[in-house]
């Protein structure tokens, strides 16, 4: 069984935050991030989505370790 790291925890995380914040977008046009980060910089959004797509590579490369662990069992 694949033993998760700090890094696949934090990814599986951030993944699961932008899942539901596109879903409140998808649903009620409601960007939650964007409701807390009011009066902040816009920068600060931009740093969060790219954390989220690269949360997103990494659960991909994540996967893929997994499948190819199973195939060698």
């Amino acid at each position: 069984m694949y033993k998760f790291n700090i890094i696949d925890k934090v990814a599986i995380i951030m993944v699961i935050i932008g899942a539901l914040n596109w879903g409140l977008v998808g649903l009620f046009n409601l960007n939650l991030f964007d409701l807390l980060s009011r009066g902040t910089a816009d920068i600060l959004s931009r740093i969060v989505y790219i954390l989220v797509g690269a949360a997103g590579v990494a659960l991909i490369m994540l996967i893929a370790k997994m499948t190819r662990a199973s195939k060698f069992k």
